[in-house]
């Protein structure tokens, strides 16, 4: 592992040889996860693909507040030229998907990565997203995994807001120590079990998120204002952008990814921008990695 400050914020990443390929895989994590789950993926396809993967600001082992002083920072500002001028990104809290782009934007620019494909899982799927819209020269492309979404049901997201902060509040530093806790997360959101080395990172990253940025993300992404502009964000991005559902996935159905992938100009030209994975839940690169891995590679050499 390796660190890099970020906007005053160490983060922890890793980052593979380099290949003849001319652009980067750059991988990034969930909510509550982080970076070693897309390790199975990884091994699959740095032999002849530099892959990047990093732990978002407040999870895994990067920290969550700046060291510096951003309090002059201003509160917005627009995204390249080359994208809509109706979106601008809000700075009036840290763990906002934009915001998380951002951190993504200058992670690219230290390691001198300038031109990379970007693959995110569920919340990573949406940063991805943005960092493709403020990024449009450098980023050539998004694969989104087990991400989607775009409609605002409101009972319902204000259930699973409630739902994520009682989740939050219940998670004492004492709880990886349970025995057999892990067997729990072998089988929550996913349709086979896991390997319990998984289920016990799952309770680790649970664990150790910062309690901040844990929140922060979860409310920050789930507003109406930010789920309605997920599909105007989609049909406005010049780049491929890829789908990979799991059929069995509870936590975001097929249906709904989609549904913001109707969006993109790729789904209305030939609908051909979602892959289905039969037998697979919420977390494809554990589930099905082998799948998960031939699926980007055809992609990215497409």
């Amino acid at each position: 592992m390796a660190t890099i400050e970020i906007l005053g914020v160490p983060h922890a990443y890793e980052l593979t040889a380099p290949t003849s390929y001319p652009h980067a895989l750059v991988f990034i994590h969930g909510w509550l996860n982080s970076r070693g789950y897309w390790q199975p993926v990884i091994s699959r396809l740095s032999v002849d693909l530099q892959c990047l993967s990093y732990d978002l600001r407040g999870f895994g082992e990067s920290q969550s507040q700046p060291e510096t002083d951003f309090s002059s920072a201003p509160t917005s500002v627009s995204l390249s030229s080359n994208s809509t001028d109706e979106l601008s990104l809000p700075f009036d809290s840290l763990y906002t998907p934009a915001v998380y782009a951002q951190d993504l934007a200058a992670l690219l620019q230290q390691l001198n990565i300038t031109s990379a494909w970007l693959i995110g899982h569920s919340l990573g799927g949406t940063i991805a997203l943005w960092a493709a819209a403020q990024m449009p020269d450098c980023i050539k492309g998004v694969i989104c995994i087990n991400a989607g979404g775009g409609i605002y049901l409101k009972e319902a997201f204000e259930q699973f807001r409630s739902a994520g902060q009682k989740f939050l509040q219940v998670r004492p530093r004492w709880l990886s120590q349970l025995p057999l806790i892990d067997l729990l997360f072998t089988r929550a959101s996913v349709a086979r079990p896991l390997e319990r080395q998984w289920a016990r990172q799952r309770v680790i990253d649970f664990v150790v998120a910062d309690p901040e940025a844990a929140l922060g993300a979860l409310l920050d992404s789930t507003t109406e204002e930010e789920v309605n502009r997920l599909p105007q964000l989609v049909s406005q991005l010049q780049q491929p952008v890829y789908f990979l559902a799991g059929t069995d996935d509870k936590v975001m159905e097929p249906k709904y990814v989609r549904h913001l992938a109707s969006f993109h100009r790729l789904f209305q030209y030939s609908g051909d921008n979602v892959i289905e994975i039969p037998d697979c839940g919420h977390l494809a690169m554990l589930e099905q990695p082998d799948v998960v891995a031939s699926h980007i590679r055809s992609i990215v050499n497409t």
